[in-house]
């Protein structure tokens, strides 16, 4: 028994540990990559895009258990992509796949079908695809600008043109960007394809040629008048309708009118930014109007109907005796109709009274005899006053 165990352990020694407890821990690689076994090429490049587009490092940087998961799509793509490979593994498992097994192992990285499939997914992630050649087009950028509006135009729309700072073709170079009599040149790092790759092992990965910026061509004599761009900075003059019920922030989009593309690739838009003026008599909420609007002492205690600005035209509101500061008077359908409003809003009116100053001797000694008059009269007169002495007199208490 001594012997015969001693001879187990000695066959267990010729081979790693390692390499034991790693096949045995291994998933099945069609069970990684969710195929059958007898799944086509295809249905295996489009599962193994799957997975790697979802555990990718890049779009998981703290996730310890998607970089497992991705390292072991990796592997069983690189295995079943090879058809030697593979043929192996179905014979022998991953025993016949291993590179520590002998001859009919790995031995090395995976096969074209899955560098491919690699070049693929990075230019998923970096917006070029696989294998694409030619020259790298380009959307043009967006530009901004902001227009000051008054509330009333605001409220009624109108249409307006505005000066926007822009690129516009080069017309000495024709946009070609090479001065007059001479004609760009293919561009010698790229061969014109406006792409390169950087390749590294089995990683495949492909950017924009550094020397021509993704053009395909090289301008050896850069015309004078726009140095090589073949675009030159001038304003333009666009017609733009500004709608009624607009607000402050909101942004009008005008297609097409931004930067000009790159490579032939399609402009980008203009956005037009709206900024409200401050108003003089109004403040805007929303479709609401409001405005501060001072009354006199007499026409507050006494009451009376006092004038309201709108803007539409003129209004008036019927003050009752009384009327204290603070006091909110509501007109409908005196605010701003919304862009997506059926019906206007509300003004709402903000009393304030005034207290008379630079009073004379006489009008002082009047309001002397009002205010006795009103202390015979007890606190009937001045209920919020009570209500605050006694307050007070309640806080001290």
């Amino acid at each position: 028994m001594v012997i015969g165990d001693r001879a187990v352990l000695l066959r267990q020694a010729r081979q790693p540990s390692s390499y034991n407890t790693s096949i045995m821990a291994k998933r099945d690689f069609y069970e990684i990559l969710g195929v059958q076994k007898n799944a086509s090429d295809d249905e295996l490049r489009k599962a193994y895009r799957r997975l790697a587009m979802k555990y990718h490092p890049d779009r998981n940087p703290d996730s310890a258990e998607a970089e497992e998961k991705f390292k072991e799509a990796k592997e069983a793509y690189e295995v079943l992509s090879d058809a030697n490979k593979r043929a192996a593994y179905d014979q022998y498992g991953h025993a016949g796949v291993d590179p520590n097994a002998g001859p009919g192992g790995m031995g090395g990285m995976g096969g074209a079908g899955f560098a491919d499939a690699f070049n693929d997914i990075f230019g998923d992630f970096f917006g070029g695809g696989g294998g694409r050649g030619g020259p790298q087009v380009y959307r043009g950028a967006d530009l901004k600008y902001t227009l000051d509006i008054s509330l009333e135009q605001a409220a009624t729309g109108f249409d307006t043109e505005i000066r926007v700072p822009s690129w516009d073709h080069c017309e000495k170079c024709d946009g070609s960007g090479a001065k007059p009599g001479t004609k760009p040149v293919t561009c010698h790092t790229c061969h014109g394809q406006g792409v390169v790759r950087i390749q590294q092992g089995f990683f495949s990965v492909q950017q924009t040629c550094p020397t021509c910026r993704g053009s395909g061509e090289e301008i050896k004599e850069p015309c004078p008048s726009c140095d090589g761009v073949g675009r030159i900075r001038r304003s333009k003059t666009l017609q733009v309708s500004i709608p009624a019920g607009i607000d402050d922030g909101m942004r009008i989009r005008s297609a097409g009118n931004g930067e000009p593309g790159v490579n032939g690739g399609p402009p980008g838009d203009l956005y037009v930014e709206i900024r409200l003026k401050p108003h003089g008599i109004f403040t805007r909420e929303g479709e609401d109007l409001r405005c501060e609007l001072t009354v006199p002492f007499t026409t507050a205690a006494l009451g009376g109907e006092i004038e309201v600005p709108t803007l539409t035209g003129r209004a008036s509101i019927d003050i009752p005796e009384g009327t204290q500061t603070g006091k909110v008077f509501r007109l409908r359908g005196k605010g701003i109709r919304g862009i997506r409003s059926s019906y206007p809003g509300d003004l709402y009116c903000h009393i304030g009274v005034e207290t008379p100053v630079r009073l004379t001797d006489e009008q002082k000694e009047l309001l002397r005899q009002f205010e006795s008059s009103l202390d015979q009269g007890g606190d009937k007169h001045s209920p919020m006053t009570k209500s605050w002495k006694d307050r007070v007199k309640s806080f001290f208490s």
